[in-house]
């Protein structure tokens, strides 16, 4: 068996604190793209009984002195990983000189080459563990120090040098070489370190804080880039202001840096004072950008802002506490997003993304919890069950204590904790002493894989006008955690009459004003909540605003649920009300049954709504869309058959398309295209929206009309959105190849406008995108060393087609797996990332579960793969 070995776990139960800390970091980098030299001047301090233990991976080892001497071999031992040097005192000084070669780091961590060697710059990349690739450090995040760094490099080749903190001069040398240098006087981790060197042009902009300090913001870019920066600089003072207002956090620095650039593995990085972004993630144009883009920009320029409190003043202890940082700041991005945007649209857009992307990832072998216990590679850990469901944690503790009192807990956190590697015993502590109560119990959701099922019972006594409501909760085991254990959950709740109207909540034992809505907390396996004065059976709404991240079980009948989707003020609640009937209309149109009660349902307050002049387009939108298929296949326990979930979503569309009428699609569909705008106001974007959903529909009844409208919006849109949307459309058609040429054409020289035509392909349903994507694969334009364009291409279609993935004959499985070994010797963590497509693979139907089995085997047993891949591959073969 040719897999790496994994290498030995890291324990959450082995922490201990560092022998030897650093105060201050002293680097002076000479820079070239071919190779580059690093002096490193660290102040170490420790008792002296172990030797000074220094991470360094890949680097040339010059010189290196102790306290001005230089050391002989027998005074130190180098090792792949490490540097041991002995006779480290409390306060000595260690000076090492190293050569790195960033034009050979195909893995872009540490320093490595952005682009070509004639025309790319240089940047770096530390989280979470890159700096060892830079120089030799205690790379780990509870590690603090101040940083001065010097950088020193040809002029001509990189006129723009940056480092993180502030400018401390700058200066000519010889020979046409000048240098820079900056200060950062914040303690932070390595993993924060950042550089940035090349032919980069910017846009500035003056802005002054709460607090009075004035700071120069500044977005770099390539010069053929530069003019899309202008929306994500509105995004950033958006950002600034917020945080101000809503948690009373101000900039800390004179100037802040954000770069772009084409090559990176993640979405951006925080780096005290010098953010870098993945382009798709700070670039936007009307030309280029989709609407969702334009927000996810906004999104993520926030959250990397947001960080520098969240995850930079506060840092984390180890990278078992990696949510404390993201999942926290995810929290506070979304709220920010909400506040800029509609509240409703975006808890139906996060949600979504949990649903999809993190209840299947707790359903599969490779389930963690949000705090894992221990890993092998801290790589593999940037995931859903991180982000997305840590966000969820942060808000259901949030809604439990309010706005004002999780704000003061807030404040308590930052102002405790402030220049400290935290825990999410900390967060907990802090937010629960501000507060006067005791958040221990949700330390369960952290420590604990798996989606739990709410399971509600209500029972109605007329007689007694009284309605008893029981909540009882359980979690699936999951690898390496058979038996769960009941974790608090707070259900949002409110009750309705038959007409649609809310009801007074008189819960029992509780005094005061009746309200319409309340909190129930489930503190445990099960309990039951009885409410009096109820005039009549009620229909009740569950878990308002997903006020936990539960998967939930209520015997509705079609009825109730149609009557919350039309009336439920809660617009998220509407919208999970419609996506429960739709799921109901699935599970009997895979059974054979066309007709059922929740099928006539759906379609029934479907199109109702369609005709409603008041309702959101936006939501509307939503609305009328059935659920996902990924989500679908998650109702099947087993033998899961991704084409039969395609055929029986695509009925419940024909059916909902066929309910409303070819006619009234049309007529909505050409009014809305008579008021169409470019414009990024929210009325045009929910427009484009209703537009989109509306021809997906109209698709399914009348395609030829909708072919011809795809074709003339085509034509004459000046924005990305729509026309997305119509080559999207248009892929569907007898002259796909024709509009996907004619894309190219017009987008080929913008890197990201070509990765949506990547991905849209790929995105076909059906077993012949295959041989589409093995010939996109030799187009011009493609490459397996840029992230971005490999997600677009093999991501989309592993992740995002099941049709085309999950072949029955297992050619999407040996597809992906021959790519994988060949992205793996370029950058392990982009084809980490890409098996996370084979988490599924147990609950597929016996003949591709064999399939996948075997290309997952056969990558194992064939290939040396990286520690990365190996850790991927080997979870999913023994989960």
């Amino acid at each position: 068996m040719h897999m790496s070995a994994s290498a030995l776990p890291v324990r959450l139960s082995d922490y201990a604190a560092p022998d030897w800390r650093v105060s201050s970091v002293e680097m002076e980098v000479d820079l070239d793209i071919a190779s580059s030299r690093i002096r490193t001047r660290l102040t170490v301090h420790g008792d002296g009984q172990r030797p000074l233990r220094l991470d360094g991976e890949d680097l040339e080892l010059l010189e290196l002195k102790l306290d001005g001497e230089t050391l002989d071999k027998d005074r130190y031992r180098q090792h792949d990983d490490a540097l041991e040097v002995d006779g480290v005192r409390d306060g000595s000084v260690v000076e090492t000189l190293v050569r790195v070669k960033p034009a050979e780091n195909t893995k872009l961590e540490g320093l490595y080459l952005s682009g070509s060697s004639e025309a790319g710059f240089l940047l770096t990349q530390c989280e979470a563990e890159g700096f060892r690739r830079i120089t030799f450090f205690p790379d780990r995040p509870d590690v603090l120090a101040t940083y001065t760094v010097t950088l020193r490099a040809n002029r001509a080749r990189f006129p723009v040098l940056l480092a993180g903190g502030n400018p401390d001069g700058a200066g000519e040398l010889e020979d046409g070489r000048h240098w820079a240098r900056f200060v950062d006087p914040h303690p932070k981790p390595s993993y924060l370190f950042a550089l940035v060197a090349g032919r980069l042009e910017k846009i500035s902009r003056d802005y002054r804080t709460a607090d009075g300090r004035d700071v120069t913001l500044n977005l770099w870019a390539e010069a053929d880039a530069i003019d899309q920066c202008g929306y994500a600089m509105d995004a950033l003072e958006r950002s600034m202001r917020w945080d101000e207002e809503t948690y009373g956090r101000n900039y800390d620095l004179d100037v802040f840096h954000v770069v772009a650039t084409h090559d990176f593995n993640m979405g951006a990085m925080e780096n005290k004072g010098l953010n870098i972004f993945n382009a798709k993630y700070l670039l936007a144009t009307p030309d280029m950008s989709t609407d969702s883009e334009y927000q996810h920009v906004e999104a993520v320029v926030a959250h990397e802002y947001f960080h520098n409190w969240s995850g930079n003043r506060v840092t984390c202890r180890d990278w078992f506490q990696l949510s404390l940082k993201e999942g926290l700041t995810v929290f506070r991005e979304q709220s920010f997003s909400a506040d800029m945007n509609s509240p409703s649209i975006k808890r139906i857009e996060d949600v979504s993304l949990l649903r999809r992307a993190q209840f299947t990832e707790d359903a599969g072998p490779l389930a963690h919890p949000v705090r894992p216990s221990e890993y092998r590679e801290i790589n593999n850990f940037y995931t859903a069950t991180v982000y997305e469901k840590g966000s969820e944690l942060v808000r259901m503790i949030a809604g439990r204590l309010g706005a004002e009192r999780f704000r003061k807990g807030m404040d308590l956190y930052f102002d405790r904790h402030d220049g400290e590697a935290a825990t999410i015993e900390d967060f907990l502590a802090a937010l629960g002493e501000a507060n006067r109560m005791d958040l221990t119990p949700y330390l369960a959701w952290y420590g604990q894989a798996g989606t739990p099922r709410l399971r509600a019972l209500g029972e109605y006594d007329a007689s007694q006008r009284r309605y008893t409501l029981t909540l009882h909760q359980r979690t699936p085991a999951t690898p390496g955690q058979p038996h769960k254990h009941p974790v608090p959950i707070p259900v949002r709740m409110a009750l309705f009459d038959r007409g649609g109207h809310m009801l007074p909540l008189h819960l029992r034992d509780e005094e005061g004003v009746p309200s319409r809505e309340c909190v129930l907390e489930l503190d445990g396996a099960e309990k039951q909540f009885v409410f009096e004065n109820v005039p009549e059976a009620p229909i009740p709404s569950l878990l308002r605003g997903f006020s936990a991240p539960v998967v939930l079980e209520h015997d509705y009948v079609p009825e109730d649920l149609a009557t919350l989707l039309r009336a439920d003020p809660d617009g998220f609640n509407r919208w999970a009300a419609g996506q429960q009937l739709s799921g109901r209309a699935f599970d009997a149109m895979l059974g054979g049954e066309t007709s059922s009660a929740a099928l006539q349902a759906w379609c029934d307050a479907l199109c109702g709504l369609f005709e409603d002049a008041d309702i959101d387009p936006a939501l509307l939108a939503e609305l009328l869309m059935p659920t996902s298929e990924i989500e679908l296949a998650e109702r099947i326990e087993q033998d899961v058959d991704p084409e039969a979930v395609h055929a029986a979503r695509e009925s419940l569309l024909d059916h909902l398309a066929r309910r409303i009428g070819g006619e009234r699609l049309e007529d909505r569909y050409d009014a809305l295209q008579s008021v169409a705008s470019d414009d990024l106001d929210p009325v045009s974007q929910a427009h484009r929206r209703l537009k989109k959903t509306i021809l997906r529909l109209l698709f399914c009844v009348r395609p030829d009309a909708a072919l011809r409208r795809a074709e003339a919006l085509l034509a004459q849109t000046g924005n990305m959105t729509d026309r997305l949307l119509a080559l999207h459309t248009l892929l569907q058609g007898p002259h796909a190849d024709a509009a996907a040429a004619a894309f190219r054409e017009r987008h080929h020289t913008q890197p990201l406008a070509m990765d949506k035509w990547f991905a849209v392909q790929a995105q076909i349903p059906g077993t012949e995108t295959l041989q589409r994507v093995e010939t996109l694969l030799d187009d011009s334009a493609f490459t397996l060393r840029n992230p971005n364009r490999v997600n677009a291409l093999l991501g989309s279609f592993s992740r995002a087609n099941p049709t085309g993935f999950h072949r029955a004959d297992g050619a999407g499985y040996r597809f992906l797996t021959a790519k994988l070994a060949e992205i793996d010797a370029l950058n392990p963590q982009v084809a980490a990332r890409l098996a996370n497509a084979f988490n599924g693979w147990r609950r597929l139907e016996p003949v591709r579960r064999e399939a996948a089995h075997e290309a997952l085997a056969s990558l194992a047993s064939e290939h040396a793969l990286s520690r990365d891949l190996a850790d991927i591959v080997q979870r999913a073969l023994e989960g």
